[in-house]
Order: structure tokens, then sequence, then C-alpha cells
């Protein structure tokens, strides 16, 4: 500070009230430095432990929605695997209709095969000869013979017409069995596309579960950050209110000194008309008087 010289013992009483308070506020406001330095440091940290867990969170968030164009292209396959096993049952309908029709053209009964008619009156003759039968069963046993006899030139006469009914029979279960194999298998590939699907849309959950809960990591951090801001602004103003108040004590101090100057330069002699009795001894001894007096004012 400058020199006190020309101060009052009230003001420099004032002054080193000052001073003293002046050295308590450098004190507090070198401590309020350093914890707003270190909320500083805080807030820095807070907002790079942000950034790395948004950075985190781009990839689970890439991952869903790749996971959740599978999910779709999946659904759309379940789609089509479901029209194309709809067709083919539509399909099995017509051919198993088909089939009930081509089986219905010619009665089972009819369907007897030429060598077993043959077989069956070898066996009537063979009994015929080599048995002594009454008149009654030998009756009974030409006349079935007799009737098996027509029956065979009867199938034997239409034989190629039961062959080519033969041929479209076993067309027609084919067809059957073709049409039902291919609704087994479409069913098979919508259960394997559903659980696919299912698979996904679970590791999807999954997946947000996880990126839900890095955003929450995030907003913890937004609110810890929010808190230390708080308590930096708070920490501000008081610092402001400190250096403000030290401000003015400095001012005051300046203000004092400046005053007790102008008097002394009031009050000293005029240079080049010393006289006697206005020498610098008497300036002086003016001078003080007047500070034993009291506090300087100006008039």
């Amino acid at each position: 500070m400058p020199s006190r010289a020309y101060l009052s013992e009230e003001a420099q009483q004032e002054e080193r009230d000052d001073r003293d308070r002046l050295r308590e506020l450098d004190g507090k406001i070198q401590l309020l430095r350093q914890r707003r330095l270190a909320l500083v440091g805080r807030v820095r940290e807070l907002s790079g432990e942000q950034k790395d867990l948004f950075d985190a969170r781009q990839q689970p968030q890439e991952k869903v929605e790749a996971l959740h164009e599978e999910h779709r292209e999946l659904g759309n396959a379940f789609a089509r695997a479901r029209s194309e096993r709809d067709r083919a049952r539509v399909h099995l309908d017509e051919v198993l209709a088909r089939a009930r029709e081509v089986r219905s053209e010619i009665n089972p009964t009819e369907r007897v095969r030429p060598d077993r008619v043959r077989k069956e009156i070898a066996d009537l003759e063979l009994r015929q000869q080599t048995h002594a039968l009454p008149v009654d069963e030998e009756n009974v046993l030409i006349a079935r013979l007799r009737e098996r006899t027509k029956f065979l030139h009867e199938i034997e006469a239409r034989e190629s017409v039961l062959a080519e009914h033969e041929v479209k029979r076993k067309e027609a279960e084919a067809a059957v069995q073709t049409a039902r194999e291919a609704v087994r298998r479409l069913s098979e590939e919508m259960d394997r596309l559903r659980a696919a699907r299912d698979a996904k849309m679970a590791e999807i959950r999954s997946t947000l579960v996880m990126a839900g809960g890095v955003v929450a990591q995030i907003r913890e951090k937004a609110g810890a950050r929010r808190e230390v801001m708080k308590k930096l602004d708070a920490l501000g103003r008081e610092l402001e209110g400190l250096e403000v108040e030290a401000r003015k004590i400095l001012s005051a101090s300046r203000h004092r000194q400046d005053e007790a100057r102008a008097a002394a330069r009031r009050y000293a002699p005029r240079r080049g008309a010393p006289g006697p009795a206005e020498g610098p001894a008497h300036a002086d001894a003016k001078l003080e008087e007047l500070l034993k007096r009291g506090k300087i004012t100006l008039g």
C-alpha cells in the first residue's frame, strides 16, 4: 500500500482493520478458488464419462437396428412360408378330391386280379377231382366254378380298363402324398422361422435393456453434473461477493490516503513565500496538530 504518513491515528486503525480483513478475504478467496477448480475438474470428469457412455450406447443401438432388420426379414419369410402353405393346403384338398373321384370310378370288388380268380378256380377243380362229394355239395361246387369262370372272363375282358384305372389311382395317391409332404415341409419351415423370429425379438429386448441401462447411467451423470454446476454457480456468487468486498476495502483505503495527501498539501506552506514563522518546521507542527484532532476531512 502507499505510505500512510499522512493518516490520522483513527485512519491508521481503519487501515489495520481493513488489512486484516483483506488477509481474511484473500484466504477465503484462495480456498474458494481451489474448491472451484476442483468442481470444474469434476464437471470435466462427468462430461467425459457422459461422452464415453454416449459412445458406448451407439454400439447396442446399431446392434438393435441390425437385429430389427433381421427380425423384419424373418417376418417376411414367415409370411411367405404361410402363404405357400395355404396354397399347398388348397392343392392338397384338390388332389384328395381327385383321388376320391378316381377311387369311386370302379368299385373295389371289381378290381379283383385275374390270377387270384384263376387260382380259386384251380382250387375248386382240384377239390372236385380229388374228393367224393355228395350230390348237393358237388352241385354247389359246380355252380361256383361256373360263376367264377364267368367272372374270370369278365375281368379278363376289362383287364386293360382296370390296369389303366390302377395307374390313375396310383398317380392320384402319389399326388396326395406329394401334396401332404409339401404341407408338412412348409409347416416345419414356418415353425423354424417363428422360433428364429421369437429368438431375434428376445435378443432385441435384451439389447434394448442393456442400452436402457446405459441411458440411465447417462441421465445419472447428467444429474450429478447439474448438481456440481449448481455448486459452481453458488461458489461463483460467493467468490464474487468476497472480491467485491475486497475491492471496496481497497477503494476506501485509497480514498482515505488521497484525502490525507490532499489535506497535507492544503496545509503545507506555499513555495516561495516562507516567513520566519512559516518554515517547514512550522508546517510540520501544524500538520501534526491537525492529525491529533482526528480524521482529516476536506472542506
